[in-house]
């Protein structure tokens, strides 16, 4: 995915890829792992790009829209994304230092596909956040 892939997107939702929008793009494309707004626009800053937080949420509420990032916790008053290209995954997060460790587990897979089949329930997607204290911070004392 890169921003000649959005643009075209956007187009087909009849919107414009602004200078703001386009910068926000390359910033959250180049972001590994997790990120919340407030670290976007504070990136962003640093480079000179100027774009207010009302840009920026409403950039990411378009990405959203579009299915190319996704919402992925909620925790202590924020709210953190990730771009969506990559495979399910789902997380531990350190309720302490906030750090969020990726997983994949087929077993857990597994069972959820039961649970659906069971209650004849079919799921259009789903995730797992569990939440405690990391080996780092467990070390610390925390």
């Amino acid at each position: 995915m890169n921003v000649a892939d959005i643009e075209k997107l956007l187009k087909e939702k009849n919107l414009k890829l602004t200078k703001q929008r386009k910068d926000i793009f390359k910033e959250i494309l180049k972001t590994e792992g997790h990120f919340e707004i407030e670290e976007l626009v504070y990136k962003l800053r640093e480079k000179g790009i100027k774009a207010s937080r009302a840009t920026v949420y409403r950039t990411l509420s378009i990405l959203k829209d579009l299915k190319l990032i996704n919402e992925v916790i909620k925790h202590a008053n924020k709210t953190y994304y990730e771009v969506s290209l990559k495979e399910h995954h789902d997380h531990l997060v350190c309720l302490n230092c906030g750090k969020i460790i990726e997983f994949h587990d087929d077993r857990i897979e597994k069972i959820q596909n039961n649970i659906c089949k069971k209650f004849k329930f079919k799921p259009s997607y789903h995730r797992l956040e569990i939440f405690g204290i990391c080996e780092e911070c467990q070390k610390k004392g925390a």
